[in-house]
């Protein structure tokens, strides 16, 4: 159990690592402003207590890892950022939908088919055509963290990207949701038998060491996605106090590319991995053949209707 306990330290350093490379944003004083008195009050009441019987058990204290709690810190700046994320989020697609027209698309409709399209393809790959059905949560993993990444290319907000509560929270969301669909596709002895592999007589190797992979997943999905982010907010800060006040401007705008590159990439490898994971639980339905070994309707009946949602 020390590892937790690891994991926990390193969240608060690189946590406040982020927030001392960076001004408190204004957004964030303004809500502890007007909900922080309450939140600290609920906290104290309630949630430290629980977290200080927990740690007791390593000999420390929730402030110890956590921070020192007070009013103005009550709600933490990735909190904050991750709320407006999401709010950007569907406010960005509201705003590049518009009108849709299948005649005469504009712009952002064509940007956002651009998208939709690259995902569903890659779904279609990895997955297969019935994976189709997870779009929708694989879609939203992207645009959330996309538009996650991005912020802290702009003033006034930070990457919730940046965070390790965020990215945690990302990779165990992940991680239940492909598990959910190994049980509901396959049944609880289904998906741990999918675990020991299809060799009877290592099995017994095979499924320790596939549940230890397995745990290890969100994790690495968290850091992964918070040390490419981090460190790249961590670079830029670096090099823009290289020599100030020129360099406060200049070089950031000069790294800007290469922000939106890695912000990308790791959009990219977190809904690439998640697919995977995807892959591994969940197959096509079987067909039902025929006397003669042909598809029977209900199966051909079921190709169709995949064939027919990846074209539309």
């Amino acid at each position: 159990m020390f590892w937790l306990l690891e994991t926990a330290k390193a969240a608060e350093h690189g946590e406040h690592a982020a927030e001392s490379a960076h001004h408190t944003p204004i957004i964030v004083q303004f809500v502890n402003d007007l909900f922080g008195q309450r939140v600290y009050e609920f906290e104290k009441a309630y949630t430290k207590p629980l977290w200080d019987k927990f740690f007791a058990n390593f000999h420390t204290t929730a402030e110890a890892v956590f921070g020192p709690y007070t009013p103005e810190t009550a709600i933490p700046w990735y909190t904050v950022m991750f709320i407006i994320a999401c709010i950007l989020t569907v406010t960005i697609i509201w705003i590049l939908k518009g009108k849709l027209s299948t005649e005469e698309p504009g712009p952002g409709q064509q940007t956002l088919e651009v998208g939709v399209l690259a995902v569903r393809g890659m779904l279609e790959d990895i997955v297969g055509p019935h994976g189709l059905k997870y779009f929708p949560i694989v879609m939203t993993f992207a645009v959330l963290i996309l538009v996650s990444n991005l912020m802290g290319l702009f003033p006034l907000f930070m990457s919730p990207t940046a965070a390790t509560s965020v990215t945690f929270a990302l990779g165990l969301s992940s991680f239940f949701y492909y598990n959910y669909v190994g049980i509901a596709e396959n049944g609880i002895l289904g998906h741990l038998k999918h675990l020991a592999g299809p060799i009877w007589w290592i099995s017994w190797l095979i499924f320790p060491i596939e549940v230890i992979s397995n745990l290890i997943r969100p994790f690495s999905l968290g850091i992964r996605l918070f040390g490419n982010i981090f460190a790249d907010e961590q670079v830029t800060s670096t090099v823009a106090n290289i020599f100030p006040p020129w360099t406060n401007w200049l070089l950031p705008v000069a790294l800007m590319p290469l922000g939106v590159f890695v912000s990308f990439v790791q959009t990219f490898v977190f809904i690439l991995l998640s697919q995977l994971y995807l892959s591994e639980v969940s197959h096509a339905p079987h067909e039902e053949h025929g006397e003669h070994g042909e598809p029977a309707i209900e199966g051909h009946q079921s190709l169709e209707q995949h064939e027919a949602l990846a074209v539309s």
